[in-house]
């Protein structure tokens, strides 16, 4: 029995070294064989690994463009299945009712980003620079390009004004986050715009087009009482000329949130928003997500940092200065500057604050939106499809393909598809009878002079329901003018300064035309009391003589009993005085 075990073992003992000597061979005969196979293979096949991965990465697109055969993808419209503005204009334009191709050799939306940013080919023209000045002490720049400049080839020089009576459109133009009038896009849509006759004005953020930040106060992702400066006083002071907006990224979520604000009180004949974020917090979310939507995250940080180092006194008086120059993402940029300056509590805070898809629903106005679902850095997620279709007035156009702010098109990429189908909307727009006429909505306690002309005195100012209160000139000055006085380099309309004058002189004397202020006597005070009192009186009296006679009375007869009593007692008393004196001579 014990023989028969060591055998067994034994046995065991030469298989195992067999099988191991066997394992031992087949890698050997293994590494031999591959070491017959050529280096060049090993390289075409590192080559072809690596390829894909890159395709990948980078979300390349060319085998399928290849297999389509290069038609491109149709564009995709949500709208309201009874929107007028659909059936009335969009559906007039071709351009969004075809297909968008790629430029084959940037099939890819970070292929499209980046050379846009790096290249983009934007054509040759210089701007007019109109420095404004807004309410609260801040400086822009607006840049100008007349449609009327058109010089030969793609020239172009802007050196003319428009006048007061000048009936051609004026798009305004908001650009994207740390971008102005000199960006790529920018100088795209400009161009294209001016070339189809219209004037073109580019409303910088504050600190961006090399003017410096001259107040407390910066520009935010949700920032829009610039924007209704601007557009408020374009305006009144071309009156007759329609006005289209045009946003761009942070540009379009600001425009649509100001659209939103206003509602119908908006000037804004019609407006377009190309890759707008929407929804700030979904973003912040989208771009710390992977790997490539991180760098475009800290390569949109580092902008940030070099918008704030431009502003360094500022922000290091008003943020975190620290944390600014140790931010490395959007998140940490807003955490220590954003809200700080802002005074937001949060960064979701901020984000949900500041967010444009909460305010698509109130858009008035006639709006298109653009955004593509292969944008790397604004994600298809934030896009409001629901709220955008619920609004008659609302159309969004989506493309499989274009990249943030890109859409290349051609074979040389000279062209951009969202700038073609832009200028096309809104010149179906502009011949339409569907631009957004301005309603006038008419603030509570003021009145326009043609109303009510006690408005223009100096001292009262009565509201709807009778109540009366004092007011200055200065005030009176600020609600009639509005946006007109914020700029320094624009004068006010003659009639309004002709009623502003009118209004003070009952008053104020004039002090212009010497350097010596007015002496202050009783007599003159009193003249100037009684002047303005015999004013108001008169002013009241022309608009309803029956009401001031009916008021007459009524101080008569409320203040009688006191009045009697007074007159009772002084003229008791000098009776007293005489009767006591004609029985002393008795």
């Amino acid at each position: 029995m014990l023989a028969v075990l060591l055998s067994m073992s034994f046995s065991e003992e030469s298989s195992s070294s067999s099988s191991s000597s066997l394992n031992g061979d087949a890698y050997a005969l293994l590494f031999n064989a591959l070491r017959l196979i050529p280096i060049s293979h090993y390289l075409l096949a590192l080559s072809l690994l690596f390829v894909i991965v890159i395709y990948n990465f980078l979300e390349f697109h060319f085998v399928e463009d290849l297999f389509s055969g290069f038609r491109g993808s149709p564009v995709r419209l949500t709208f309201n299945s009874s929107s007028p503005i659909y059936d009335g204009v969009v559906s007039k334009c071709k351009i969004v009712h075809g297909r968008y191709l790629v430029t084959p050799w940037l099939s890819s939306p970070h292929i499209q980003t980046a050379f846009l940013h790096f290249f983009g080919r934007p054509p040759c023209f210089s701007y007019r620079r109109q420095l404004f000045r807004l309410s609260d002490g801040g400086m822009i720049a607006l840049d100008w390009l007349m449609g009327s400049t058109a010089g030969p080839g793609d020239f172009f020089h802007a050196n003319n004004f428009i006048s007061k009576d000048d009936t051609t459109p004026i798009a305004i133009v908001i650009p994207g986050l740390t971008s102005d009038s000199a960006a790529s896009y920018i100088r795209h849509l400009v161009f294209n715009t001016a070339k189809r006759g219209w004037n073109v004005v580019v409303s910088n953020h504050r600190g961006l087009g090399g003017v410096s930040i001259t107040s407390d106060c910066f520009y935010n992702a949700g920032w829009t009482e610039d924007a209704r400066e601007v557009i408020e006083y374009l305006h009144h002071e071309y009156p007759k000329a329609p006005l289209f907006a045009i946003g761009t990224s942070i540009g379009a979520n600001i425009l649509v949130k100001y659209l939103g604000e206003e509602g119908e009180k908006t000037p804004v004949a019609g407006a377009a928003a190309i890759c707008s974020p929407w929804d700030l917090l979904i973003g912040d979310r989208f771009i710390g997500r992977r790997l490539i939507q991180k760098i475009y995250d800290r390569a949109l940080t580092i902008g940030l940092q070099d918008y704030a180092q431009l502003h360094e006194p500022r922000y290091s008086r008003l943020a975190n200065w620290e944390g600014i120059k140790k931010s490395r993402s959007i998140r940490d940029f807003d955490n220590h500057a954003t809200c700080l300056v802002g005074k937001f509590e949060t960064v979701d805070t901020y984000y949900r604050n500041c967010s444009s898809s909460t305010y698509v629903g109130n858009v008035s106005i006639p709006l298109l939106c653009i955004s593509s679902l292969d944008d790397p850095v604004c994600t298809v997620e934030a896009i409001p499809l629901d709220e955008c279709r619920a609004n008659k007035n609302v159309v969004l156009a989506t493309t499989w393909h274009g990249g943030h702010l890109a859409f290349f098109e051609g074979i040389t990429a000279a062209g951009m598809w969202w700038v073609r189908a832009v200028n096309e909307y809104l010149g179906v727009l502009h011949s339409s009878p569907y631009m957004h006429v301005q309603k006038k909505v008419q603030e509570p306690g003021l009145h326009l002079s043609t109303e009510s002309s006690i408005d223009q005195g100096p001292y009262l100012n009565v509201s709807e329901d009778g109540m009366v209160a004092a007011v200055g000139n200065e005030q009176t000055r600020n609600s009639i003018v509005g946006d007109h006085q914020t700029n320094s380099e624009m004068v006010l309309d003659t009639e309004q300064d002709e009623q502003l004058t009118g209004a003070k002189s009952d008053a104020v004397p004039n002090t212009d035309r010497t350097c010596e202020p007015p002496a202050n006597t009783p007599d003159t005070e009193l003249r100037n009391l009684t002047a303005s009192v015999t004013s108001c009186w008169n002013q009241l009296s022309q608009r309803n003589k029956r009401s001031m006679w009916l008021l007459a009375y009524v101080a008569i007869i409320t203040t009688w009993p006191l009045v009697g009593s007074a007159l009772r007692f002084i003229f008791g008393k000098k009776r007293k005085n005489v009767l006591s004196a004609t029985l002393t001579k008795r």
